[in-house]
């Protein structure tokens, strides 16, 4: 029976060995403000999708894309970023990345942020990968959120 038992408190943690998550970060902010973003690199072994992303220090939480679009630098919400099988797949400032709206908050460098993100493989199913995202000064890499 002790065997059987590893076996299944073992279970959860493969059903999420197939996306790696690395270097999540978030980026520190002043007393009121309202916004941040959060950064990642993303591995999975098989074909999954974020389609999802909860943090309890936000009141709103969406997946952003920043593209260029007729010369003009343009972010918008997107539904959900593929995350092909072996390949890293980055959210980084100026690129695919996760925003922090209605923050409740300051978030403070040293400090880390709980974040949960929403994976979906081809048959739809979903699952939850919990992640501690730490919080950087706010000078780290550029963005273009300051008008949010």
């Amino acid at each position: 029976m002790p065997f059987a038992a590893a076996i299944l408190l073992l279970a959860p943690a493969c059903a999420h060995a197939q996306v790696r998550v690395s270097d999540a970060w978030v980026r520190a902010t002043v007393p009121q403000q309202q916004v941040s973003g959060a950064f990642m690199q993303l591995s999975s072994s098989k074909d999954m999708r974020l389609v999802e992303v909860r943090t309890p220090v936000a009141g709103v939480v969406e997946i952003h894309e920043m593209a260029m679009d007729k010369g003009i630098m343009r972010m918008r919400p997107v539904p959900g970023v593929d995350l092909p099988a072996g390949r890293t797949v980055e959210l980084k400032p100026g690129g695919y990345h996760v925003m922090l709206m209605d923050l409740k908050r300051q978030l403070k460098e040293g400090e880390s942020v709980p974040i949960t993100l929403v994976l979906e493989g081809k048959d739809k199913k979903r699952e939850t990968l919990e992640v501690q995202a730490a919080v950087r000064p706010l000078n780290t890499a550029a963005h273009g959120h300051q008008g949010h």
